[in-house]
């Protein structure tokens, strides 16, 4: 644990100290704290805005996206002008972070979290806490916890329900164990069945409700089990852990398929949007995402669609389609759904 900012106002925190679980001592321990808040999104968003008011010492926030004016329904950092210009959200967020609580450190990454990135980005802190919307980046995030035993706080909402949960390697099973290896598949998604804002917000404070008992060392008031909420039935419940399967291919057997992969997919389609994530071709052996002159693209694709530069995106409309380019070569392709499409309209207009 690093050292956290050296003054507060002495009644930043006095309603949640005042909280005898918590006290002095549980503060300074927060205070001390990091995390890693993958996904910025519904979830991610009421998960850093809590547990940077919280007092957490560090938050470091991970995503790939740009805030897009579907997302303010329930995406709660974000505001028009960061759709209007086409704001990455982790840049968006840790601005409205840093208004909220300059004592705490808030560190922004703008990146994909990958077999590339994921153990350098989360292996050095001391819980992570789940804001995604997929279940491959979920089993990314579970072989890092278990290699490095790091613990994670699960989550996931769509519709009007939703479900959240620690996991402690070592001490619960993990998501392997309760899930099987085939990451999750067969699960709605946002993309069939929409969702509503209650239930993500009612699922991110349950997850941050098991970090801060963590953080504070208060291990035993942690839930035994997964806990789900349907906002619109009007349902809740826990389901108690079993216990660790003994042949986990994970947990037990020590297996991290996720981190041995050595591959990305080239085109992604994102969860409840016309839009395709396209990665460029890697070179072979590469390991690290090559670097993209943006300012230098923006100039050739000036002639062709209306352009808003800025050195940490590029943004492209070409009226039918808009791009989204990082400086890694990633791109979101928005207004298609068509992985094969959005590879061909990369190749087009950025080249392969």
């Amino acid at each position: 644990m690093k050292d956290g900012p050296a003054t507060v106002p002495s009644d930043r925190y006095s309603r949640q100290i005042l909280f005898r679980p918590i006290g002095h001592s549980g503060q300074e321990k927060l205070r001390n704290a990091r995390v890693a808040v993958v996904g910025l999104g519904a979830l991610g968003t009421v998960l850093s805005s809590q547990l940077v008011r919280a007092g957490v010492g560090y938050v470091r926030l991970i995503d790939r996206d740009i805030v897009e004016p579907s997302n303010l329904q329930r995406q709660s950092l974000y505001d028009e002008a960061d759709a209007d210009n086409h704001v990455p959200k982790a840049l968006a967020a840790a601005a409205k972070l840093r208004q909220a609580n300059r004592t705490v450190e808030v560190a922004a990454i703008v990146e994909d979290l990958t077999w590339r990135n994921a153990e350098s980005r989360l292996r050095d802190v001391d819980l992570i806490l789940d804001g995604t919307d997929n279940f491959e980046v979920r089993y990314l995030i579970n072989d890092v916890a278990v290699k490095h035993n790091v613990p994670w706080v699960y989550g996931g909402a769509v519709s009007s329900y939703g479900t959240a949960g620690i996991i402690r390697p070592r001490h619960t099973p993990c998501l392997v164990c309760l899930f099987g290896p085939d990451q999750g598949s067969g699960h709605d998604t946002c993309d069939t069945v929409g969702v509503i804002a209650p239930a993500v917000s009612i699922v991110a404070s349950l997850q941050v409700a098991e970090a801060l008992k963590y953080l504070t060392g208060n291990l035993d008031a942690l839930s035994p089990g997964l806990t789900h909420i349907d906002v619109w039935r009007n349902e809740f419940r826990t389901v108690r852990y079993p216990t660790p399967n003994p042949d986990c291919p994970c947990c037990a057997r020590r297996q991290f398929p996720s981190l041995a992969q050595r591959q990305d997919a080239l085109a992604v389609s994102l969860c409840g949007r016309n839009t395709v994530q396209v990665r460029p071709n890697p070179s072979s052996g590469e390991s690290a995402e090559p670097a993209f002159a943006l300012a230098n693209l923006a100039e050739r694709l000036a002639r062709v669609a209306d352009v808003h530069y800025q050195p940490h995106l590029l943004w492209c409309n070409f009226g039918h389609v808009q791009i989204s380019l990082f400086p890694d070569g990633r791109a979101l392709i928005h207004g298609v759904s068509n992985p094969v499409e959005a590879r061909n309209l990369y190749a087009r207009y950025i080249g392969m």
